[in-house]
């Protein structure tokens, strides 16, 4: 969802009259809508046990005239057709989307070299836009400035006098993972006098690790399971630096402008090149040979380390 920001910001430059809404499921949503460039928000998961015409009626509502497939689903495809949008772009190297959008545009995303955000841009050939971003201007794009105000009892977990740094350990197995071990290793080696650490994850996540936590319990702060995502995506947006692998809250952070180390993998349709952080503080480290143990402690304690001085020179 963070990636498809820069997409409804190029629109919005270019039709600045228009209404932007996205398609996504519900967990997606406190996300959306927090960027000044979508106005709207039309939730997947509204469709559960509706029938074609049902979901018609709820397109109906939205009064879309353009679909802009940066996901490609056959099933979201033929419903936005039986739906009667007017325009509909996809690409060309989908067989699907032949047969249920009236402009197709050619782009292979498998060996392309570019980012999953500037790989979204080039389907906006279809709407008349022939912008290319660059890494560096993807970031000016992503509008996300939408925050809602961080509650009390959140925001007095933040330190003033220390660097705060969350480490997000887990993905739901979306992506490949540091190790706990790793990352208890690195734990023990950051100056807890410097520093603030937070483990953040999902209240799923939280149950898996309540007995790694417990190891910690004098090292960090747990907030996983403890907010809601728009409260989360607010404390991620105030605190100074974010660790985690390919998941949506390296992106928020990436996106909110804070220091963000993402962990990546070296598998060529998985890695940072396509799927890391792009952000003005934005760094990944790479793993060898899919080994995800190849990067070490000494590794992201240097990078942090720098990140305190840098941000003492800013402060």
């Amino acid at each position: 969802m963070v990636l498809a920001m820069p997409v409804c910001g190029l629109i919005k430059e270019k039709y600045p009259d228009s209404k932007v809404s996205v398609l996504g499921r519900t967990y997606t949503r406190d996300i959306a809508l927090a960027s000044e460039h979508i106005d709207g928000f039309v939730n997947f998961d509204d469709w559960t046990g509706k029938t074609s015409e049902e979901i018609n009626q709820l397109l109906a509502k939205e009064k879309i005239d353009v679909a802009v497939h940066l996901k490609d689903s056959d099933v979201v495809a033929k419903q936005l057709k039986k739906a009667g949008i007017e325009r509909r772009i996809g690409t060309m190297n989908r067989f699907f989307f032949w047969y249920t959008c009236n402009k197709l545009i050619p782009l292979s995303r498998k060996n392309s070299g570019l980012h999953e955000a500037q790989l979204n841009v080039k389907l906006l050939r279809g709407l008349d836009i022939y912008r290319q971003l660059s890494w560096n201007e993807v970031t000016d794009y992503y509008g996300l400035t939408r925050f809602q105000p961080l509650n009390p009892e959140f925001k007095a977990l933040l330190s003033d006098d220390r660097f705060n740094l969350i480490i997000h350990p887990k993905s739901h197995k979306n992506s490949k993972e540091w190790s706990l071990e790793n990352y208890s290793q690195l734990i023990r080696q950051i100056d807890q006098s410097k520093f603030k650490i937070f483990i953040s994850g999902s209240a799923k996540e939280h149950e898996e690790l309540e007995p790694w936590l417990a190891q910690h319990a004098e090292e960090v702060t747990d907030i996983s399971g403890k907010m809601p995502l728009s409260q989360f995506i607010t404390f991620i947006s105030q605190a100074d630096g974010l660790i985690a692998c390919s998941t949506g809250p390296v992106h928020i952070a990436a996106a909110s402008g804070i220091y963000t180390l993402g962990l990546y993998t070296d598998i060529h349709t998985k890695d940072a090149g396509r799927w890391g952080p792009v952000g003005k503080k934005a760094e990944s480290l790479t793993c060898v040979n899919a080994d995800m143990d190849t990067i070490k402690p000494e590794d992201i304690l240097g990078r942090i380390n720098a990140w305190l001085e840098q941000n003492k020179v800013h402060a």
